[in-house]
């Protein structure tokens, strides 16, 4: 049976693989943040996106590159990758929202919808759900939306005061921005040459009703790999999902 959907989602990707990864030394003193491997994985971030979204249907995807680039260059062409696979380096800063627009400005497809991820997620859920999400709602951009656990142990009182129960991290009450994006054709023009699409462009199409969020499945795995504790964190909790 034909997929009504599939004509509409994306299949090409941009990764954004630039930061500094400062706060993951000295895991980062001789590798891109992206290359990080998470312990017993065997897989390095970037690799585990590459087949994630390949599995999504993506067929191509823009890595943009910035802290020890080469590196990440040269492990991309050493290997067998399920996706064809472009790198851009900036030649000077340009902030998120112009690095964005930079390496979106060398995907095949410019007149079709894209896919965006940063470089330090970990995750597995449905892009082609949230393709279907941001069409349903003829967005210009979706973010997906993640409530990650709190990393301390929390409190339950009653209209008292009296403690009730003690909860070991808990979920957030708020959703956040979780790096994973699905974009319109026309979003690539509306994001700034040079700054911060995230107080610009954003807020913008959220005043316009043109901004959606998708709530990440129940269930569905996902962290943000920013410091050594999360590296043994994602190890336990994948290890223990059997992945």
């Amino acid at each position: 049976m034909t997929d009504p959907n599939a004509a509409s989602r994306p299949v090409q990707a941009v990764v954004l693989a630039g930061g500094q990864g400062s706060r993951l030394r000295p895991y980062t003193d001789d590798r891109p943040k992206p290359m990080v491997e998470i312990p017993g994985t065997g897989t390095p971030i970037i690799g585990h996106q590459l087949s994630w979204l390949a599995e999504e249907g993506v067929t191509d995807v823009v890595v943009s590159c910035g802290h020890l680039a080469e590196v990440l260059q040269d492990w991309l062409k050493s290997s067998d990758l399920p996706v064809r696979v472009t790198t851009v380096v900036e030649t000077e800063p340009l902030g998120r929202g112009g690095g964005l627009k930079y390496a979106a400005a060398h995907l095949p497809h410019p007149d079709k919808p894209w896919y965006a991820t940063n470089g330090d997620i970990w995750t597995r859920f449905s892009l082609r759900d949230m393709a279907d999400f941001h069409a349903e709602r003829d967005a210009v951009a979706t973010l997906a939306l993640a409530r990650p656990r709190i990393p301390w142990g929390a409190v339950q009182t009653d209209g008292f005061g009296h403690i009730t129960d003690f909860i070991e991290s808990p979920p957030s009450t708020f959703e956040i921005n979780a790096g994973v994006y699905v974009f319109s054709p026309a979003f690539a023009g509306l994001l700034p040459e040079r700054g911060d699409h995230e107080r610009t462009t954003f807020p913008h199409l959220a005043r316009e009703r043109r901004l959606a969020g998708f709530p990440i499945p129940q269930g569905a795995y996902w962290r943000a790999i920013d410091t050594a504790k999360d590296l043994t964190e994602a190890a336990k909790e994948l290890a223990a999902l059997g992945r």
